[in-house]
């Protein structure tokens, strides 16, 4: 990797980085590495020495953005379909801080991850491998703050260009969930409607209600 990649993929200057990057916050941005000179090693002694977790995309380490009531949803959606894979055994689950490699020079560790048996890693795998080359099933990403709507776009195309086939963008502030089948179709519910596996999950129903139930709860402690 080298500022040359940066130049193939029409990036000069800070502010082509943000812009390809989908307009996020510059402060997400790592400097150390030098954006376009990041490597696999880098992004795995970023993640392991520095305790903060990112992304890398065309050689640059880009930091997650996540907080704490982003963390608190992503834990609870993860509970809800350990609880569907204890009776329907057909992939596994993997947390926001699994990578995979998705294309070349783009690593990517969505929020919560479901594979299929035939796209799940096996344990040695694991062991060899910290970044897996292989593709999420589904896709979870709940969205936070200074997650951009042309960021998300660009990790949508990503995921369904490498095989995904269902991405789930849940929005705690609003409590929606945004269903894509595309990088650009999809349907928004809201707490009135339940959110559903399609083929790809069957059987399952999660109303949103119960999806968003533990924030409603809390706030209204809160109150």
């Amino acid at each position: 990797m080298s500022a040359l990649l940066l130049r193939r993929n029409g990036m000069r200057t800070l502010a082509d980085i943000i812009a390809k990057l989908g307009g996020i916050p510059p402060e997400r941005i790592l400097l150390e590495p030098a954006p376009g000179t990041a490597t696999e090693a880098d992004l795995i002694r970023v993640n392991e020495r520095d305790n903060l977790l990112c992304e890398l995309v065309f050689g640059t380490l880009v930091e997650k953005a996540m907080g704490a009531e982003e963390s608190k949803l992503e834990h609870w959606i993860a509970y809800l379909l350990y609880q569907y894979l204890e009776t329907n055994e057909i992939g596994e689950l993997m947390s926001g801080t699994g990578f995979m490699r998705l294309a070349k020079g783009i690593v990517r560790a969505p929020d919560i991850s479901f594979f299929l048996w035939q796209h799940a890693t096996t344990e040695e795998e694991d062991r060899k491998n910290p970044i897996a080359n292989t593709f999420p099933d589904l896709a979870v990403e709940v969205v936070s703050k200074s997650n951009t709507p042309k960021e998300l776009a660009r990790k949508r195309k990503e995921y369904f260009k490498a095989g995904t086939t269902l991405v789930w963008q849940v929005y705690p502030k609003t409590r929606t969930v945004e269903v894509y089948t595309s990088p650009t179709r999809f349907r928004t519910l809201t707490m009135g409607d339940t959110l559903d596996g399609g083929e790809l999950l069957p059987g399952l129903q999660i109303p949103l209600k119960r999806l968003f139930g533990r924030r409603t709860k809390s706030s209204r402690r809160a109150e």
